[in-house]
């Protein structure tokens, strides 16, 4: 009995520990990392193509973006995803937003989705986990998520996270 409270501090104190060596300690944690995407609750932004839940599971590895055009990170990221819109496809979900305000985003600073998908209720964030905006996952061909990053895309984040993913849910 008089053990328990030092094997309880040395519990609590490897928990803490582990947590200190974690791979990456900034990243947020997905439960939706290894399953299958949840299904989609948007709508259609006027002029553009829908995102289905059938896009999600046709066969190509793809990112799926969540944006809006009052985030100030989603236009630091939105090169970022330009580019990548000429490797695969990108597709992009307008988180509580106005149709007029994210039509002028995209004007201004192009169009790198195949599809987009309005989120105004919140509901597809919330299922999706999302923390805020820019988040993107990437999916494989099945709809599996890949890879979740939180805040925006930039080269390195391109380089250390979300090529490696590209690669492996293409070996999948």
């Amino acid at each position: 009995m008089a053990l328990l409270p030092v094997a309880l501090f040395a519990a609590l104190g490897g928990f803490f520990l582990s947590g200190l060596f974690r791979e990456d300690p900034d990243a947020l944690p997905s439960a939706l990392i290894g399953a299958t995407a949840p299904a989609l609750t948007v709508t259609e932004l006027p002029g553009k193509p829908v995102m289905t839940d059938a896009a999600l599971t046709d066969g190509e590895v793809k990112l799926v973006n969540f944006w809006a055009s009052w985030c100030v990170p989603c236009r630091v990221e939105h090169p970022q995803l330009e580019a990548l819109a000429e490797e695969l496809p990108v597709y992009g979900i307008n988180y509580k937003d106005t149709p007029q305000a994210a039509l002028e985003f995209l004007e201004e600073l192009g169009d790198p989705y195949a599809a987009i998908g309005v989120d105004g209720s919140a509901r597809t964030g919330i299922d999706w986990g999302l923390y805020g905006v820019p988040e993107t996952f990437v999916l494989a061909g099945d709809g599996t998520v890949m890879l979740r990053f939180a805040g925006p895309i930039t080269e390195k984040v391109v380089t250390d996270s979300i090529a490696p993913a590209i690669k492996a849910a293409r070996a999948r």
